[in-house]
């Protein structure tokens, strides 16, 4: 699958993988502060942002459509950082190709199992009638039913746009997230990682100290799989770290590349 991106700068490549909901859109404003010191690529994952969409949504297939975007791009072994779903994808690329990146930074996610836990995200997303919307304000006055919180709908309309109609039809909304597939597939989002080979690059887990995604007990799990790992705590941070901590998270990722 050939994936929508964005690269931007020169210098030793970094991927980084946006989240579930998310697109590489959102990363932009952290690509161009690295983008002075290196080359950053922010592809779409599969069902996500501007990439085609696809009825298999697995970290299996989310790997390979990594393995294939860096030759496709004949990237050399980069540094992979993955936030959330796409820390799963990076953990599992990791394991799939050890050889094919040089450090791993994986942003507030364990590779344990987590249960379903967006239900009222995709109730909200799905509560908004495409057919009858006129405006977005219309989509946050709908999707405010279901999510209070006015950043986390902020975030979730971004992947809503106009479709442009036919000769004889006019515009309309419609979403760059492939929701029946995602809604359909939602367990398997949350699924632990199994490995045969503990992965020996440099690893560092980067979590937020508000949140509740890695828990000190996980470290255990994720030395097993990833021997050289360490975690780090952003404070006054949640899940969506480099959101909420913009300055001390590419402070954190510059760290970590040039250690």
């Amino acid at each position: 699958m050939q994936l929508h991106h964005h690269e931007i700068g020169q210098g030793e490549p970094i991927i980084i993988l946006h989240g579930l909901f998310g697109s590489s859109d959102n990363w932009l404003t952290i690509a161009k502060q690295l983008a002075t010191t290196y080359k950053v690529y922010l592809p779409d994952q599969r069902n996500h942002g501007r990439s085609p969409w696809s009825e298999e949504f697995t970290y299996e297939a989310m790997s390979d459509d990594l393995m294939a975007f860096i030759r496709e791009h004949r990237i050399q072994p980069p540094v992979l950082i993955g936030h959330s779903m796409g820390g799963k994808t990076a953990m599992r690329f990791a394991m799939r190709y050890p050889g094919a990146f040089r450090k791993l930074l994986v942003v507030d996610i364990a590779p344990k199992y987590y249960p379903p836990h967006h239900q009222e995200i995709l109730e909200g997303l799905r509560a908004i009638d495409l057919t009858a919307l006129q405006t977005r304000q219309q989509a946050d006055e709908q999707l405010a039913r279901h999510i209070p919180e006015a950043e986390v709908r902020q975030f979730l309309l971004k992947n809503l746009y106009r479709a442009e109609g036919g000769p004889d039809e006019p515009s309309r909304f419609a979403w760059r997230l492939n929701l029946p597939v995602i809604e359909r597939e939602i367990e398997r989002v949350g699924e632990a990682l199994s490995y045969s080979e503990p992965v020996q690059q440099p690893t560092l887990f980067l979590r937020g100290g508000k949140s509740r995604y890695i828990k000190d007990p996980d470290m255990n799990l994720i030395q097993q799989i990833f021997p050289r790992a360490t975690l780090q705590t952003i404070a006054d941070a949640g899940h969506w770290v480099h959101a909420e901590q913009p300055k001390e998270f590419v402070e954190r990722v510059r760290e970590f590349v040039e250690k």
